[in-house]
Parts: structure tokens; C-alpha cells; sequence
């Protein structure tokens, strides 16, 4: 079925160019560049948990521990390697990878005991950059300074790469064997290690993959802030919102997590800031409205029909799967 092989490799391509473009041409229609730095950062953690738990089943509750490391890695490699931004900001990435590396002993976990462990390292992790005994290193609670690699430019533009990295990763999952045996994985881990699928190497990659992207998100978001804390990098509520936007616009698909990101993120922009008391409540209910009636995300509206005219329109392959989450 060449057509629908080309349909499919043609929505590949869009689902990487199309957010892409976007965001690289926003800056013509919204002058808060600052804004759309922080919503392309939450796209970009959107899909680092899409990664991680969108595949494997692993909810990462303390995800901003490598957003936190990928912030004060590229600090580090400043102040003390005297790096360019974009080398320490490659070196942030790298750092959360470390991390990862150090904390894998924690995928040995299922379920909430996970969560709740990958919380705790998170707020270990927080404690020991704060600590004033590491001010020498990591300028312990008093801040780190980003001020003399400064770039509004600069900080923007990898933000948009960042992005696009992210969905590079996303849409290499969907179509890959590697990103099958983690499907198969996360539906149950006895049947695919019988099937011969290294379960420990295959969530491993994914583990490092997934703090990658929280690094560089962590990175590229100290790079544009410039000035900031431990409490700012490591705050909880940064996983939760990545996780959140994830689970509204739909986990295991491409576009669903960018989707839930913006809308909500606007969302949270226009209300959220100025009357939190409203914000908590529609956030509340239209997370409560999600998980009830649409426990897919905004994606399993759109998914499930698309396959549909494809399958209709271009015919499917005898003994061909449906593929989980083409949107």
C-alpha cells in the first residue's frame, strides 16, 4: 500500500514542521517572547512524560528533577567551564542524562511506588543544589546567574529546536521496533520479555531519552530566564503541569501533548496569573471533565477517525496493526 506508506511518512513530516514553523514564526504575531519560551519549554516536557509514561507506563511525579539538573548544568558549565550558551546548554542536557543514569535503579519500581520515589529524588536533588555548603558549585539558595550568555534570540530559536527534537524523538517511537517493544512493554512486561524484548535496556533508553528532553527544557528555559533559584527549577508544580497537558491532549499520540500544552498553558496564562481562584477551579474541572469522559485526551477525538478514512480510503494490510496513536 505505497499510498498509504507515503500518507503516513507525509503526516510524520508535518507533525514535526508544522508546530515547528509555528513557533518559529511567532515571534511576527506575539511580542511576549518570553511567554512563548515557557510554552514551547511545556510542550517540549509535555512530550518528555508522553515519552516515559505515553510508552512504558512510568508517571514520572518528579520529573522537574531533570528539568532542575538541565537548568543548573548549563549554570555550572558557565561559571565554572566558561562555556558559550550553546555548549552549556548541550552540557545542561547532558547533565540531566547523568542523573538519569544514577537514578535508572528506580524503573526497578512499578506503579506509585515510582512516582513517589522519582518525587523523593526530585526534592533530594532540589536540597543538595540549595545547599549553602555547595555555594562554591551551585551558588547554594542565593541563585544562579545566567546574565553575561544572555540572548533573547539566541534563547528563543533553541527553544524552537527543542521543540522540534522532541517531536523528532515522539514520532521515532511511533514508527520504530524500539517504540513497539515498549508498547509491549508497558502492556505487560512478563509476555514481552518472553517474546525476547530486553525489558531493562528498552526502558532504560527510554528513561534517558525522556530526561534528555527535560534537560534541554531546563536549559534552554535558564538560558532565557537568565536569573534564578532552586525553587524555581525544582518547583513540583512544574511536573505537574507536564504531566497534566500531556494526559488533556492524549499520551502515546505526536500531537496530542503540543495540543494540550498551548491550550492549556494559554489557559493558564490568561487566567491563571491574574485570578488564581478561577483558575484553580476551571483547571480542576476541565481536568475532572477529561479524565471522565475522555480518558484518551483530545487526541482520541481525532485518532480513532483518522484511522478510520485511512483504512477506508487506502485499504489495510492483512494482518497489519493498527498503529497506537497516529495524531
Amino acid at each position: 500500500m505505497p499510498n498509504r506508506i507515503w500518507l503516513r511518512r507525509a503526516g510524520d513530516l508535518a507533525a514535526i514542521a508544522v508546530p515547528t514553523l509555528i513557533f518559529a514564526f511567532a515571534p511576527s504575531f506575539e511580542g511576549n517572547t518570553l511567554l512563548l519560551v515557557n510554552m514551547m519549554v511545556y510542550v517540549a516536557l509535555a512530550q518528555g512524560v508522553n515519552v516515559i509514561y505515553g510508552f512504558t507506563g512510568y508517571l514520572p511525579f518528579g520529573y522537574v528533577g531533570f528539568f532542575g539538573a538541565g537548568a543548573y548544568g548549563t549554570y555550572i558549565a558557565v561559571a565554572h567551564l566558561h562555556v558559550g550558551a550553546l555548549v552549556a546548554v548541550i552540557l545542561g542536557g547532558l547533565f540531566s542524562v547523568v542523573v538519569a543514569i544514577i537514578l535508572i535503579p528506580l524503573l526497578r519500581l512499578q506503579g506509585a511506588y515510582f512516582a513517589i520515589a522519582s518525587l523523593a529524588a526530585a526534592l533530594v536533588l532540589s536540597a543538595l543544589i540549595g545547599n549553602p555548603d555547595l555555594k562554591s558549585i551551585t551558588n547554594g539558595p542565593y541563585g544562579a546567574d545566567l546574565s553575561k550568555i544572555y540572548s533573547v534570540n539566541g534563547s528563543y530559536y533553541a527553544g524552537v529546536v527543542l521543540v522540534a527534537f522532541a517531536l523528532i524523538v515522539v514520532v521515532f517511537l511511533q514508527r520504530s521496533r524500539f517504540g513497539l517493544s515498549l508498547r509491549a512493554i508497558r502492556a505487560d512486561q512478563t509476555s514481552a520479555s518472553m517474546a525476547g524484548i530486553n525489558v531493562v535496556l528498552m526502558r532504560s533508553i527510554a528513561w534517558l531519552l525522556s530526561a534528555a528532553i527535560a534537560g534541554f527544557a531546563g536549559a534552554v528555559y535558564a538560558w532565557a530566564l537568565s536569573v534564578f533559584y532552586p525553587d524555581a527549577v525544582f518547583a513540583t508544580t512544574i511536573s505537574l503541569f507536564a504531566i497534566v497537558f500531556a494526559l488533556f491532549g492524549g499520551v502515546g499520540s505526536t500531537l496530542g501533548p503540543v495540543i494540550g500544552a498551548v491550550v492549556l498553558y494559554e489557559v493558564y496564562n490568561s487566567i491563571g496569573v491574574s485570578q488564581p481562584q478561577y483558575f484553580q477551579l476551571i483547571y480542576g474541572a476541565l481536568i475532572v471533565a477529561v479524565a471522565m469522559f475522555l480518558p484518551g485526551g483530545l487526541a482520541s477525538l481525532v485518532g480513532p477517525r483518522w484511522r478510520q478514512w485511512v483504512t477506508k480510503r487506502f485499504g489495510r494490510n492483512p494482518g497489519e496493526p493498527l498503529p497506537a496513536g497516529d495524531v
